[in-house]
């Protein structure tokens, strides 16, 4: 028998990761192999890096561009929030497929199948399976295969704060970790700290250490539950994060610059659409207006706001596809500069819609900062060192392939490869 199990701490960067802070993940990566150059995709943000990590597939191929995207409906561009419970089966209506390849839950439907607890949004937890192939549980609704809702008594009835997140871990260690009866072939458990407190407030105060703290001790239970399943059972146990954080310096309202410059009509109109994720951005332009283009990218040229912008002939690059009208992406301005209690890294962002608003000196992630895109990955099992740090870049798209190649299962269609391939420049301590 093979199993896998994935446990995901939202939000953490690996340079957070210490013996006085994370024992147990620590103590982990001493048992397992390290990825060194792990890195995250673009945007960096949880929603989008849900939908790659479950496909194994780039945006571009899954298409899940980002945490708020746009649709184009019935000749409109309308903006989305992709957190939204029910965003991805709006998608398919609009566009007749939720994600455009298959996830982990799809592949292993026949072969044990998935189970998902999460507490992050509730986009982000369905992209893991939005077309019911196995069981996701999460506090906004719970569901078994064909998307029907679990019975009451099964929903995940939890908040997301320590105590919530704490019965989410035991539930998910007695149902999917423990359990003898409808063993799955991959169980997911993804935290949703340090992530939220991470937005609230600052990296490195005391509020956060403790959350990492908190998130670490129930990384530390399915650690302990891990340890006990027998040999027989094969598990290959991978524990990781989705992206970083770095500090916010300050925001930038990209549709106002874009208006005052006479790009876009205003707030409310279709013509041009700033998709803000956080510190990136994802510019959409109606397909009658594609004359607006070239004077968009001279003026994104123009501003030192913007400190990479990637074209609509460039997407490809970064994963992207000029689906819906995008033609630009960009990452805001970024620097190494240390926070007020010493944690690197500093990134403006792009405004959000609605009431929703950034806080200067918390945390914030979606581009291509250095710390936003240095999350953290360690693999204990069959093709896996102990105690080893591996030097090879590796990325999200990485991790299906690698769990699908543990459990026997075609890998076929993906953009990731498997990491138990030997790779060079591995070193051992």
């Amino acid at each position: 028998m093979h199993r896998a199990i994935l446990v995901i701490l939202d939000g953490l960067r690996r340079d957070l990761i210490s013996t006085e802070t994370t024992p147990h993940l620590a103590a982990f990566a001493r048992q397992s192999e390290q990825f060194a150059n792990y890195r995250t995709i673009f945007p960096s943000c949880t929603r989008v890096v849900s939908a790659s990590l479950t496909t194994g597939c780039y945006p571009a191929r899954h298409g899940l561009q980002g945490n708020t995207m746009a649709l184009l409906k019935d000749g409109h561009l309308v903006r989305h929030d992709a957190g939204h419970p029910d965003f991805l089966q709006h998608k398919r209506r609009v566009t007749g497929r939720s994600l455009h390849v298959p996830t982990l839950a799809e592949r292993v439907k026949d072969s044990g199948g998935a189970i998902v607890f999460n507490n992050v949004s509730p986009g982000a937890a369905y992209a893991h399976d939005p077309d019911g192939y196995g069981h996701v549980y999460h506090r906004a609704g719970s569901f078994g295969p064909g998307r029907i809702p679990v019975p009451e008594k099964k929903q995940l009835r939890v908040t997301l704060d320590e105590a919530g997140e704490r019965a989410m871990t035991q539930r998910f260690i007695d149902e999917a970790v423990l359990t003898r009866s409808n063993v799955p072939a991959l169980a997911i458990l993804w935290l949703g700290e340090p992530d939220a407190t991470q937005h609230a407030k600052p990296l490195g105060s005391p509020d956060h250490i403790a959350v990492l703290q908190q998130a670490d001790r129930n990384a530390g239970r399915v650690m302990d539950a891990v340890a006990t399943l027998p040999e027989s059972e094969k598990v290959l146990f991978l524990v990781g994060s989705d992206h970083g954080h770095q500090t916010v310096e300050g925001v930038i309202d990209i549709e106002a610059e874009l208006i005052a410059a006479g790009l876009k009509d205003s707030l409310d109109s279709g013509d041009v659409i700033v998709a803000s994720n956080g510190t990136s951005a994802l510019i959409y332009l109606h397909p009658d207006l594609s004359a607006r283009e070239s004077l968009i990218s001279e003026f994104l040229a123009s501003c030192d706001w913007a400190e990479t912008v990637i074209s609509r002939n460039d997407l490809p690059s970064i994963g992207q596809a000029s689906e819906h009208g995008l033609i630009f992406a960009l990452s805001m301005r970024s620097s190494n500069a240390p926070n007020c209690f010493g944690i690197a890294g500093t990134s403006l962002t792009a405004q959000r819609a609605g009431d929703k608003a950034d806080v200067i000196g918390a945390g914030q992630h979606g581009g291509l900062g250095a710390s936003e895109q240095a999350p953290f990955l360690m693999i204990a099992g069959q093709g896996f060192g102990t105690d080893a740090v591996r030097s090879d870049p590796a990325c999200v798209v990485d991790i299906a392939p690698t769990i699908l190649t543990h459990l026997g299962l075609p890998i076929s269609g993906m953009d990731g490869r498997p990491l138990q391939m030997p790779l060079m420049g591995s070193s051992h301590g």
